[in-house]
């Protein structure tokens, strides 16, 4: 048995698979997945963003 994540098997992942290809069909499975990355990509460049203001030095004037 191939350990997954959510502890869920191999057959609960295809079961998953085939009811999301039977809700959205084969043509937008591909730009749901394209549009999911963006969104990451997104989201991951925001938080670098929030990282590099709070590890800047200050300029030296302190409130």
């Amino acid at each position: 048995m191939i350990p997954c994540i959510f502890n869920l098997g191999t057959g609960e992942i295809i079961i998953i698979l085939v009811v999301v290809l039977l809700l959205f069909g084969a043509k937008r499975i591909p730009e749901l997945a394209r549009g999911m990355g963006k969104g990451i990509r997104a989201f991951r460049q925001g938080m670098n963003d929030v990282t590099d203001e709070l590890n800047r030095p200050g300029d030296g004037k302190e409130s």
